[in-house]
């Protein structure tokens, strides 16, 4: 089993300027940990979120790695124009020197799509649209292309990936019309919330990609060629007490701020839509599976059980959330390395 991290990169007390410095500094570490990749969630004009533009802090990170795998989980393709996605998607594979993954999704909430004046009801339709356009154009000389919702006619294509034909597609769904779609197409897969509800959409993808014949693009580090993951949040410390009295205050901050536009916005339409149920306390959201908290026997004894019960074979661990100090990340992500990795490696 391989492990990556996840971030959104919220928002903190201090300056935005060293927000950013903390986190270049924490995957600059993870990087020499040995971590796989390093995912940055896309969210707008909400406090979870203070890297809406998930390419520019990836740029960032490109130059200060050698070996982890970088990319948007996920670049929201109802707002870009899908020739300016191929073009940032070409850049940052080159400045990664190959090692972009891209995550692609529609945008889990109306209200975000609502303030770029995208109605939520055609997203599905507008992604799908774009992301045939972008496939299209990827590895041609020139686009032309009629959706619709998108046209293009004999546009010089002057950029192109590193990797050939195009880096590899990653989708996050949180229901089986995503997870399926995502199968069907061969694309890595992630999901998120309780062990229960992330099982449906992890078995959905599963017995799509089997009726397709497996991923797009195979990656041998992962068990059948197609990653299978699961985000969790996780906090690591020396006793299962001071793992959760570092947790507890940053699941608080982070759960505000994902619940930010709910609260201050909330409708009945929202909720519907946003699919994900989520626990209302820490307690709630480590028995529900979503939070692995303690020492690293602790924390291995929640991933062994989930890994067996969801047949993943690699984990998202959040590690650095909410209003998290640094010291801690730090902490939690060395004991991550000494003495997790060596054994998630014989899973």
């Amino acid at each position: 089993m391989k492990a990556g991290l996840f971030d959104h990169i919220g928002r903190s007390d201090g300056s935005l300027a060293n927000l950013f410095d903390e986190r270049l500094e924490f995957y600059s570490a993870a990087d020499e940990a040995g971590f796989w990749c390093m995912h940055l969630a896309e969210h707008h004009a909400s406090p979870v979120n203070m890297a809406p533009s998930p390419g520019l802090f990836l740029a960032a990170l490109a130059r200060q790695t050698r070996n982890m795998r970088l990319g948007p989980l996920c670049y929201l393709l109802t707002l870009y124009s899908p020739l300016r996605m191929m073009e940032e998607i070409s850049m940052l594979d080159h400045l990664s020197h190959g090692r972009l993954e891209v995550g692609v999704g529609r945008g889990v909430s109306p209200f975000e799509l609502g303030f770029h004046n995208i109605d939520h009801t055609k997203s599905r339709d507008m992604f799908i649209d774009a992301w045939n356009c972008i496939r299209a154009g990827l590895d041609s000389e020139t686009l032309t292309y009629e959706g619709p919702y998108y046209k293009y006619t004999d546009v010089p294509v002057e950029l192109h990936p590193l990797q050939k034909p195009w880096p590899a597609f990653w989708y996050g769904s949180s229901n089986t019309i995503g997870a399926t779609w995502a199968g069907e197409h061969g694309l890595h897969f992630t999901a998120n919330g309780p062990t229960a509800f992330a099982k449906t959409n992890i078995e959905a993808y599963r017995v799509a990609l089997a009726k397709r014949g497996g991923a797009e693009q195979p990656k041998s580090e992962f068990k059948g060629g197609a990653a299978i993951g699961a985000l969790r949040n996780i906090v690591i410390a020396d006793t299962d007490a001071d793992a959760m009295r570092i947790a507890r205050p940053a699941a608080e901050k982070h759960l505000a701020q994902l619940n930010h536009l709910r609260s201050t916005r909330g409708s009945a339409e929202f909720t519907n839509r946003l699919n994900v149920p989520r626990a209302a306390s820490l307690e709630g959201m480590i028995e529900e599976g979503t939070y692995l908290i303690g020492t690293p026997q602790t924390v291995l004894k929640g991933l062994r059980a989930q890994a067996d019960e969801l047949g993943t074979n690699y984990i998202l661990a959040y590690m650095m959330f909410g209003d998290m100090p640094l010291a801690d990340a730090m902490r939690s992500l060395r004991l991550f390395k000494t003495e997790i990795m060596p054994v998630l490696a014989s899973w």
